[in-house]
């Protein structure tokens, strides 16, 4: 749909171009020294000086290896009516998938060259590219704007750690956040979901398991009974507990370094490592899920004996990925993102989402934040592809929030 009047135009191949541009650069999650170089230089090139570009310490606190910060821009308000400073933002970091990827131009969308073969990287990268169209657009038609401060998080993908580990004084006290990270421009999320990950280490003793297998303690057994109790007792998959909802899932099953469990068809396992998450809208119930897997590997491993009655032994560890956050219908950051899209010529679709955003640790750290999508599609999958009209409409409300008056 055309743009209102009152929202600027914008030059729309030059945004396109910067998309393909970060779309090219192979940096994907615990990798982001490339694109973060990238977005910095494109910045740069827009009239940014450097010394409102900088990268944060947060890769200093984030518990895997990461070689650079959030990348955390500063623009001074030109605004005589709106001085209140906000916050853009999105992530700059893909999922593993995306490596070696290959953009082109299709039409009215951007593919893979190497379709079926890597993801695109359209999560993120269309955001980095609406920020920097934005940046750009603002310096270039010296359109008025309140104080602005653009940050583009890291590991993302990997666990929401770049928006968990920041320093909120870093970011200048925006009063309001617009995350850039989904599908279509008018689509408002409003609130989502809480996530636990959790790691259980089952030990149990190596044996013989044709000459002695009595003298063993199973670690695939106690795995195997512990998972079958999460199941009875309704706490694996979709979880309905007195009215209250979540999901949980286990994920990678093997050795601490990637590796398959057991050894041999002949050697009673002795050591598994299980991963899981829990998630729910409610905070507590969350916890409650990840409790249920606890009490279930706990349990298991009493029951699993060698010839002597020794059992086996876990060792359970979660952490909080994300709080769950769900932002009242009447605050003053749901009604700006109301107006910006009508402004463009859509009608506002609020809703909550099932994944984690960068948006919840935002809420968080006392900045109450929406997202909007700007294109991505079939995400995380190697049909991944971008639809450049819903990329442009993206570029246009970011022009409508940042100059609305």
């Amino acid at each position: 749909m055309p743009a209102a009047p009152s929202v600027p135009s914008f030059d729309t191949d030059a945004a396109v171009q910067r998309l393909l541009r970060f779309l090219a650069v192979n940096s994907i999650t615990g990798h982001e020294a490339a694109i973060g170089k990238e977005l910095a230089a494109a910045l740069k090139e827009e009239g940014v000086p450097a010394s409102a570009i900088t990268f944060d310490d947060a890769h200093t606190r984030i518990p895997e290896p990461t070689p650079i910060g959030n990348l955390i821009v500063k623009l001074p308000g030109t605004s005589k009516k709106n001085t209140k400073p906000i916050l853009f933002m999105t992530h700059m970091d893909t999922v593993p998938l995306c490596a070696g990827a290959k953009p082109k131009l299709a039409g009215k969308r951007v593919v893979n060259e190497l379709e079926g073969t890597t993801a695109l990287g359209g999560d993120n990268r269309t955001g980095c590219a609406v920020l920097v169209t934005l940046v750009a657009e603002l310096i270039k038609q010296n359109l008025p704007h309140p104080p602005i401060t653009f940050l583009f998080t890291v590991r993302e993908e990997s666990g929401l750690f770049g928006a968990k580990h920041l320093n909120p004084a870093d970011l200048g006290a925006p009063v309001a956040g617009f995350n850039f990270d989904g599908r279509l421009a008018s689509d408002v999320i409003v609130g989502a979901i809480g996530a636990d990950r959790w790691t259980v280490e089952v030990k149990g003793k190596a044996a013989h398991a044709g000459v002695a297998p009595e003298k063993g303690i199973s670690a695939t057994m106690i795995v195997a009974l512990a998972m079958s109790d999460v199941f009875a007792g309704g706490w694996f998959g979709k979880v309905v507990k007195d009215k209250r909802e979540g999901t949980s899932n286990v994920g990678p099953v093997g050795t601490t370094d990637g590796r398959s469990a057991g050894d041999a068809t002949n050697v009673v396992t002795d050591f598994i490592q299980v991963k899981g998450e829990s998630r729910s809208h409610d905070a507590k119930f969350v916890r409650e899920i990840t409790a249920a897997y606890k009490k279930a590997f706990t349990e298991a491993a009493c029951k699993v004996k060698d010839h002597e009655g020794r059992a086996g032994k876990v060792k359970f560890t979660s952490r909080l990925d994300y709080l769950p956050f769900r932002l009242k219908p009447d605050a003053a950051v749901i009604k700006r993102a109301e107006a910006a899209v009508r402004a463009v010529g859509r009608e506002p679709n609020l809703r909550v989402t099932n994944g984690g955003l960068d948006a919840n640790w935002m809420v968080k750290h006392g900045i109450p934040t929406v997202t909007f999508g700007a294109g991505q599609n079939e995400i995380h999958t190697v049909k991944e592809f971008v639809d450049l009209v819903e990329f442009e409409a993206g570029c246009r409300l970011a022009l409508a929030l940042a100059t609305a008056e």
